[in-house]
This record gives structure tokens, sequence and C-alpha cells, in this order.
């Protein structure tokens, strides 16, 4: 499992935002507002939290209207854009409820059982039935694995079926007349990025330095100098056109008239 870290307005971005829900947002956004850069990023910040919730500003604060916004699962709540400002606004996590919902962003976002689900609700094809790009996204964030066997077989002991349940996979099951495809999901672990110290970005920058203090050491004095010259000189321009670009070969009329003979007397033949 990642180590979750706190999340702040300032520290969200398009995947992260996933993680969290209505009611963060509201709280994230009032402890932003009192920074001084609050104003110069609120765009941004809207931008993203855009990304994953639908936002609609209330303009009409009354109950009955906020009654009808909270009957579609939306949050009402303050998003204030200086102490002054009680703007309320209406948001509601994005549902995923197609493949087409999925993104790089979100996809690391979902458990294998709600990619299932997903997956039952969109499907009729199977696994090839999908784009291209929905499977990269998809397999960007999960291990998908499908085979396709007789109703019979699917659950023979010992066979795939179980031991990919027995690894951990959730699986759907796509009947095709007499066969049964399988379509098999488990969650990549997300790899960490190892963090760089200082002292590692500094002596990365020197051995670049002296890499290109080798490099220029080893160059020749001249680029371009005399042996350029040397070989312009002794380039033979009637050599080139007569030997190097030569593509006949000398050959006697006569010869080629006999030649012109045996080839008639073979198609009389």
């Amino acid at each position: 499992m990642r180590q979750q870290k706190t999340l702040t307005l300032k520290t969200l971005t398009k995947s992260n935002v996933w993680e969290v829900q209505e009611n963060d947002i509201f709280r994230m956004w009032e402890a932003a507002s009192k920074d001084a850069d609050f104003k110069d990023n609120r765009r941004h910040y809207f931008d993203v939290v855009r990304s994953a919730f639908e936002m609609e500003e209330v303009k009409i604060d009354r109950p009955e209207v906020i009654k009808k916004y909270e009957a579609r699962d939306f949050k009402v709540g303050i998003l204030q854009n200086d102490e002054n400002d009680h703007t309320k606004w209406a948001i509601k996590k994005r549902p995923i409820k197609r493949v087409t919902d999925l993104t790089y962003e979100n996809i690391r976002h979902i458990s294998a059982t709600t990619l299932i689900e997903v997956l039952e609700r969109n499907f009729g094809g199977g696994w090839d039935s999908l784009s291209q790009s929905i499977q990269d996204i998809i397999e960007s964030g999960f291990d998908i694995s499908t085979t396709t066997l007789p109703k019979d077989r699917l659950h023979k002991p010992g066979g795939m079926y179980e031991k990919k349940i027995n690894d951990g996979f959730e699986v759907l099951e796509i009947p095709k007349g007499a066969w049964v495809e399988a379509i098999f999901a488990k969650e990549k672990p997300e790899m960490e990025k190892p963090e760089m110290h200082k002292e590692d970005s500094d002596l990365r920058d020197k051995d670049y330095d002296d890499e290109d203090d080798d490099e220029e050491d080893d160059l020749p004095d001249s680029k371009y100098g005399d042996d350029e010259d040397e070989d312009e000189d002794d380039f033979d321009e009637d050599k080139l056109t007569e030997e190097s670009y030569r593509t006949t070969f000398d050959t006697d009329p006569e010869d080629l008239y006999l030649e012109a003979e045996d080839v008639t007397d073979d198609d009389d033949n």
C-alpha cells in the first residue's frame, strides 16, 4: 500500500484529486483561501477540481434549491474568493460508470472490483471489443489476462481460473454461446520514484560537467581543417564520371547481334 500523504489545495493534481471527496474540497479550499497567493492560483485550483468533480455555482441560495442539488447527490458549500465572498457551490465527484469515463488520471484510483463493474456495465463483445486506447488506459493500472473456454472447462480444478482467483485477481465472465470469456484484473503495484537529495543532484551535475570537459579534450584542434581541403584537392571529377557511375560493359556489337539471334531461335522453338 502507498503511504498516504496529507493533501492540500496546493498539492492537488489532476491525478491525486481523485483520492478526495466533496467535503475534503470545501475543507482544503477554506484553508488555502487564507494564503497570500490564493487569488493568483484560484483559476488553477478550479481547473484541477473540475477534472474530477462536477461544479455548479448556486445562484439562488434558498433551502428548496439546495435540496434539489442534494437530491442529485451534490454537496453544497462555500468556495470563497476572499473573506467577503460567500458564494455557494454545488460539487459532486464525477462517476466512473462507463469505460469512456476511464482516464490515465483516475485509473489508479479505482479498485479491481470497480473496474470489473465498469466492464460488465459496458460489455458485449469481450476484451477485444474495447478500443486500443481504452485497453492501454486499463493496463496502465491493472494486470489483465483473458481466456475463452467451454463452460464446463472454465472452472476445472487446478486450471487458470482457480490459479488467478487464488492470486488475488477479480474476474468477469462473459457468456459466448457454449463458451465463456473470462477477464482477470488485478491492481498493479505503484512504483515509487526514488527521492533525489540535493547532494546527489549536485554530484550528478558535476559528473555531467566533467564528461563535457573530457569530450572537449578529445576533440581535434580543428573540426574543419586542412584534411578536408586535401580530400577536395584529390577529387577527380572525370574519374567519378567515367568509372564510378559506369553501369554498362564494353561489348562487341557483333556479339550482341549473335546473342539476339540466339534469343530468337529459342522463342521459335
